[in-house]
């Protein structure tokens, strides 16, 4: 019996509330057999004092089922979750357990599903790192996928299939085209639907915000689930935003939603920075230009809202085949109507970021 066997034997063993295991979560952090005993040093970072009882028993219980062990040495080291600051309004939260380290924290919203807005955060945020690599500041863009009952980031910036480590208490985002990502969908099965009420949603973005080691960020991106509920106000009283952005398609059905998203945003003291339109129209082999939902949505929806109309991202196949392929096609065919297209709209963004900054240059909330 190796080392490795035990490790692979305690992947049976599953992190409470979680369908992953702890070998994957990083809880593990040493494992042999001596003279017929098992030794586990397990890591972990919580609060509830039911869970490293559950663990051990749990592997106790799988330890001993291994053949050729006779005894169990079972240690856990427990760092406890630190507790966020009591928020306040809107984006000027005052939150102490927001990360230091992040100048400027935008979400991507939209009002109803169907309109593509993890693709464009997805390809969003690799414009954005292409942008500020051109300015001699590499690695420095984040992407949270906050999209709690359908994380599609993962496989739609090419990281399907991979599993963060854990670092003393926290979780270590993976980098991906210049983008550090962090998302739901790293943590639960392809097959495992997420059930959850308001005080989990709430929770997992805690941690997402609190324990993800994000490092020095220009621009941390947070892609949200359709809707105004539960993990919407969750960000709001956990991050500190310096604002929204909206992406709809043309059509009514669309943009009425999402302005209504807008207006929630603006409720809670989160300026809106702009408005895009995805899907906006699409070009055949002739030529020729067709809006097949409709035109003239997104900035109406801008008006409406009293802000900036940030750009149209048409609706071509190399976006969908990006998506699925796990290579946006800002990186793929960075000048591609679609590549440039979505250029333009990290040039904006940064540009109205930067001109709601102080003069010294010294982000606002840090």
């Amino acid at each position: 019996m190796s080392t490795d066997s035990i490790q692979e034997a305690l992947k049976q063993v599953k992190y409470p509330g979680f369908s992953r295991d702890i070998v994957s979560f990083g809880i593990v952090r040493a494992a042999a057999l001596v003279d017929g005993t098992a030794k586990v040093s397990l890591a972990l970072t919580t609060s509830d004092p039911k869970i490293p009882l559950h663990l051990k028993q749990e592997v106790e219980k799988c330890l001993r089922a291994i053949p050729g062990v006779k005894d169990t040495l079972i240690d856990i080291a427990v760092q406890p979750v630190r507790a966020p600051a009591t928020p306040g309004a809107g984006n000027q939260a005052g939150n102490d357990a927001a990360p230091k380290s992040i100048l400027h924290a935008v979400a991507i919203a939209s009002g109803k599903g169907g309109v593509g807005k993890s693709t464009f955060a997805v390809n969003l945020a690799c414009a954005l790192a292409q942008v500020l690599t051109g300015r001699g500041r590499p690695g420095r863009v984040g992407l949270m996928d906050c999209d709690i009952y359908g994380p599609s980031v993962p496989l739609m910036i090419g990281l399907g299939g991979e599993r963060p480590q854990v670092e003393g208490d926290r979780l270590q985002p993976i980098e991906k085209h210049g983008v550090k990502v962090m998302s739901m969908g790293f943590l639960v099965d392809d097959n495992t639907p997420v059930v959850w009420r308001g005080p989990m949603i709430m929770k997992t973005i805690q941690q997402f915000v609190q324990n993800v080691d994000w490092g020095e960020l220009d621009v941390l991106l947070v892609d949200l689930p359709p809707g105004t509920g539960d993990a919407q106000l969750s960000l709001v009283q956990t991050l500190p935003l310096d604002g929204a952005v909206i992406v709809t398609t043309p059509q009514l059905a669309a943009t009425n939603i999402a302005r209504k998203g807008g207006l929630m945003f603006q409720k809670v003291n989160v300026p809106i920075l702009g408005v895009a339109e995805n899907m906006s129209y699409f070009i055949d082999p002739a030529g020729q230009r067709h809006a097949l939902f409709g035109s003239g949505g997104g900035e109406k929806t801008a008006a409406s809202l009293g802000t900036a109309f940030l750009g149209q991202v048409p609706l071509i196949p190399e976006i969908r085949a990006g998506g699925d392929a796990g290579e946006p096609v800002v990186v793929t065919a960075p000048n591609s109507l679609a590549g440039a297209t979505f250029r333009s709209i990290a040039q904006t963004l940064l540009l109205r970021l930067e001109q709601k900054a102080p003069p010294d240059g010294v982000a606002h909330r840090h």
